[in-house]
Order: C-alpha cells, then sequence, then structure tokens
C-alpha cells in the first residue's frame, strides 16, 4: 500500500517561507521602482514613496523633527524615503509568505499598498489622479505579475535536494538569480526614474515675463577684511555658495513652479485683496542684502545655518499695494505645497530690519531647492516661522487666528534667532606651535559686538571680521600657541545688544538651542 504525500514538493505549502520572503520583497521593490520610473516618464505622475513619506512628515508627532534631524541632518528626507522603501519591502515580503497558501492574498495586499499610495499622492498639488491612477496599476500589476512567476519557479526549487551536495540544486540556483535579476532592475528603475522625476521639478529657462531685472539698491563688493576664509583653512566662507546652503523643509520632492503661470494672492486683513504675477512683483524696485538665517534644528556647532546676498523686494511694499489693516496682528506665509510659516505682523512692520520677498540668491535666480520662483526672507527670525519657500499666498490675520505648520507640533509660536557661535576649526588632532582657532558667530537681526574663546577655561577676546551687517554672521579668529597634551577650547559670543550667548545647554525644542560650543583636541 502506497501513501500520498499531503502535497508535493511543487505545491505552494512546500515552499519555503524564507524564499517566499525573498520574493514577496523582491516584487513589492520592483512595484516601487517601476512606479518611480513612471513618476519620471509620465507629466502628472509623482512618486508613491514620496507621497507616502509626505503623509508620515505630516502626521508626525511632536519632537520626530528634532530627532529625525539631529540623527540625520540634511539627510532626514533621504532617510525617510528609505524608511518608507524598507517597510513596504519588509510587508511585501510578508505578503510572499502568505502567497504560500493563496495567491489571491498577494492580489489584496499589492492592491492595498497601491491604494495607499495612490490615497497619499492627492496631497502633491502638482500630481494629477489620472495619471498617477495610472502609474498605480501598471506599477502593482507589473508586481503581481513578477511575484506569480517567482512564485512558479520556486515551487521547482523547492524540490529536495541531495544532502550531501555542496551547492543548491540548479533550479533553486536559478531562482536565486532571477531574484537578484529582478532587484537590480528594481534598483535600476527607481534611481531613473527618481533622476528623471527631479529633472522635470527644477526651474525651467527664464522668459521674458519671468526675467528678472537688475537691483536698484546694492550692496558693496565684500572687502578682504569682511572675508577671513582664504587666509584660515577650514574656516567657513562668509557667503555660503548655494550647492552647500543647508537645506532644511518638509518637501520630499522639490515643487516645479513656473514662473509665467506663478502668482502671489495677499488676502485676509486687508482693504483690497491683490494678486501679482511674476512679471508684476519683479517690477517692483528690486534690492539685495545679505542676511543669515538659520534653522530652529540646529543643535549647538551644527551646520544647519548660513549666509547669503538676497535679491528681492520689500515685503512692506507688497503689503501696502493690499493695504493692511489695523487689527492685523500675523502674517502668515503659505507655500505651493501647502506649508505654512506664521510670523509677528510687528516684527514685519518694524522699520529697523527690511523682511523681503527673495528672487535671487547669491546673484542667481533662486535654486528650485531654496523656493524658486519666490521666497521670505524675514532677518531675525527662524526658518520655520518665517522662511516661506515656494511662496504662493500671503494671509493677514490676527495672532490668535492661526498656527503655522510646526506649531501644533510643539514648536514655539514665536521664533527669534538666539545668539550663537560654532568652532569651525581645528575639529581634530593638532601638532604643537601655532594654530588658528576660527569659527563663526551670529545673532541676525542684532549684530555680534565680541566672541570670546576659553582654552583650558582662560578666556580671551578674538578677532572678528569687518560685519557686513546686523542681519549677518561673523567669523572669529584667535592665533593659539598650542602645547603638548589634551585641551578644551569653549566660545561665547556677545550680540550687539550686550547680551551674553547662554552657557546652559538646551535641545532645539521648541525655540532653538542654546549652550556653548567645545571641542576637546589632543597636542602632539
Amino acid at each position: 500500500m502506497t501513501t500520498t504525500p499531503l502535497s508535493s514538493p511543487a505545491t505552494p505549502l512546500r515552499r519555503p517561507a524564507a524564499l517566499a520572503a525573498l520574493a514577496g520583497g523582491v516584487c513589492a521593490a520592483l512595484a516601487l521602482g517601476v512606479s518611480e520610473l513612471l513618476a519620471g516618464i509620465l507629466p502628472g505622475a509623482t512618486s508613491l514613496i514620496a507621497a507616502v513619506g509626505q503623509v508620515v512628515i505630516d502626521l508626525q508627532p511632536p519632537g520626530a523633527k528634532d530627532f529625525v534631524v539631529a540623527l540625520f541632518g540634511t539627510n532626514d528626507k533621504l532617510a525617510l524615503e528609505l524608511f518608507v522603501a524598507i517597510v513596504a519591502i519588509a510587508i511585501g515580503a510578508v505578503i510572499g509568505v502568505l502567497a504560500r497558501r493563496s495567491f489571491a492574498i498577494a492580489m489584496a495586499g499589492f492592491i492595498a499598498f497601491g491604494i495607499v499610495g495612490f490615497v497619499a499622492s492627492l496631497g502633491d498639488p502638482l500630481a494629477s489622479p489620472v495619471m498617477v491612477a495610472a502609474s498605480v496599476a501598471l506599477s502593482v500589476g507589473i508586481g503581481l505579475q513578477a511575484l506569480s512567476w517567482l512564485l512558479d519557479r520556486l515551487g521547482a526549487a523547492s524540490a529536495p535536494t541531495d544532502p550531501t551536495a555542496a551547492m543548491p540544486s540548479p533550479a533553486r540556483r536559478s531562482f536565486l538569480l532571477q531574484s537578484a535579476g529582478l532587484g537590480v532592475g528594481a534598483v535600476i528603475a527607481g534611481l531613473t526614474g527618481r533622476s528623471l522625476l527631479e529633472g522635470t521639478r527644477t526651474a525651467p529657462a527664464p522668459t521674458e515675463g519671468s526675467a528678472i531685472p537688475p537691483a536698484s539698491e546694492v550692496v558693496a563688493p565684500l572687502s578682504q577684511a569682511q572675508d577671513l576664509a582664504p587666509t584660515v583653512a577650514g574656516l567657513t566662507p562668509i557667503v555660503m555658495p548655494n550647492e552647500r546652503f543647508y537645506r532644511i523643509d518638509t518637501a520630499l520632492l522639490v515643487p516645479s513652479v513656473d514662473a509665467d503661470a506663478w502668482t502671489l494672492r495677499i488676502h485676509g486683513l486687508v482693504d483690497r485683496e491683490t494678486t501679482l504675477t511674476f512679471a508684476e512683483l519683479v517690477g517692483l524696485p528690486l534690492f539685495e542684502q545679505y542676511v543669515t538665517i538659520s534653522c530652529v534644528s540646529n543643535e549647538v556647532g551644527g551646520g544647519l545655518v548660513g549666509n547669503a546676498k538676497w535679491t528681492g523686494v520689500r515685503l512692506r511694499d507688497v503689503l501696502a499695494l493690499a493695504g493692511v489693516q489695523s487689527n492685523a496682528t500675523q502674517l502668515v506665509g503659505r507655500s505651493v505645497d501647502g506649508w505654512t510659516a506664521g510670523m509677528p505682523m510687528a516684527w514685519v512692520m518694524d522699520p529697523s530690519r527690511e523682511p523681503m520677498i527673495a528672487v535671487k540668491m547669491n546673484d542667481e535666480p533662486l535654486p528650485p531647492l531654496h523656493g524658486y520662483p519666490a521666497r521670505l526672507i524675514i532677518p531675525g527670525l527662524y526658518g520655520y516661522v518665517s522662511a516661506t519657500k515656494w511662496l504662493s499666498d500671503l494671509e493677514v490675520t490676527t495672532w490668535e487666528g492661526f498656527d503655522g505648520y510646526w506649531v501644533p507640533l510643539g514648536w514655539a509660536k514665536e521664533g527669534p534667532i538666539l545668539t550663537q557661535s560654532r568652532i569651525d576649526t581645528p575639529t581634530r588632532d593638532v601638532a604643537a606651535g601655532r594654530v588658528p582657532i576660527a569659527g563663526v558667530a551670529w545673532a541676525p537681526d542684532r549684530g555680534i559686538s565680541r566672541v570670546e574663546v576659553a582654552i583650558d577655561g582662560t578666556w580671551r577676546d578674538a578677532e572678528l571680521s569687518s560685519p557686513i551687517a546686523d542681519t549677518t554672521w561673523v567669523q572669529w579668529l584667535i592665533r593659539w600657541d598650542a602645547t603638548p597634551g589634551e585641551h578644551v577650547i569653549q566660545v561665547r559670543a556677545t550680540d550687539g545688544d550686550g547680551v551674553v550667548q547662554v552657557e546652559l545647554s538646551s535641545p532645539p525644542a521648541p525655540d532653538g538651542a542654546r549652550g556653548w560650543h567645545d571641542r576637546r583636541i589632543r597636542v602632539s
């Protein structure tokens, strides 16, 4: 009498779980890669990874931003997108294991993936629901077809092998190679698609309507006394090049804005609602100014701060076109992607500073990463309450009437930039002898009057670069005769109002990091 096994080697129940998980994960990655490729090819389609990541950003709990930026700095967006992709692939692996019993489970899982991505993409103002739906359907279909194909081959690969054999069976080896091939294809499709997608989200070539005329008020060229960096290795330049300027915002995909079609709406507590085209905006008097801006997430000694020459129009000139009403106490800037920042109207209207709508950065049209075609630059305020990129809307309202994007997430509603200083060099062990200790200090819009450096607890005044303006940082420098041994270097700044930088350390949340930057240096 013979006994019939409950399942043959080729049946789904005998497929090893690890290989089924591999199949599911690879096919989920393939679906993601195809979706990225289609997003780069099809106008109106968008990255599903970025769309889901944007939802994660929008739903983040209080404190999450500070934690993520502290871990990854300006790579926070890349880390989030990698996390979204890894989670999706992990879920795909689970689906692959479950699909051993029923392929309907795989179909339901992949379709659910597609629905989540489609719904998330609706938050992208540049996405077309029809094109996204087509992209999702094709991506899910290709992922499911690939999974079905791999699972069929997995049945053959699961056949018993000779226990004395040193290598897997040819069928299993073939399955692994096929899975690897699909994985490579997924990576290539994803990278190609993202490259194409980012290429479409760049500033279009200027036309007659978007050309920026020369500024009527220009700043004087910088002198050697205003930039010590050429003579001190490792010192931050007084003006950060655009490509080195820090970027912190909530946009996983940089909005692509056509300046010819762009408008700026000014509304709310105004006498007359006003809408400006880009040509009308730059038709107003343009001026130049150097302004240092900083992210509230910047840790003591961190690099989320930079100084640039900005060209634009006076924000007060634009508001005057609409006529601000006397009961207005807050100005809200909105980006084309819906991000908001609220700032005190009294700060904007204070004649001691020049808030602006910038259209150029370091003599070039705003790079897309930094807000093309127009952004707000408000001297003295952290970016999270002021520096609206890809500006599309100015709402005049009351202080109680609106909270900007970050306020409900636990950040302070008022965000004046704190007095800070940083040691740029030395960063590592040095040889005994004359060693420059140098860095930058900032307190926009109060300016810096003094920087002191302590070596092993003994304070001395540092040489300062000639300030460009109270709105910018300064460089500082001392020349140290370093002796062998371990030494602790500290720095503190005094602002233009005579207030010394706070010594007691605190984290960035809710209104900026405090403390003196220090380094421990070994001299040999």
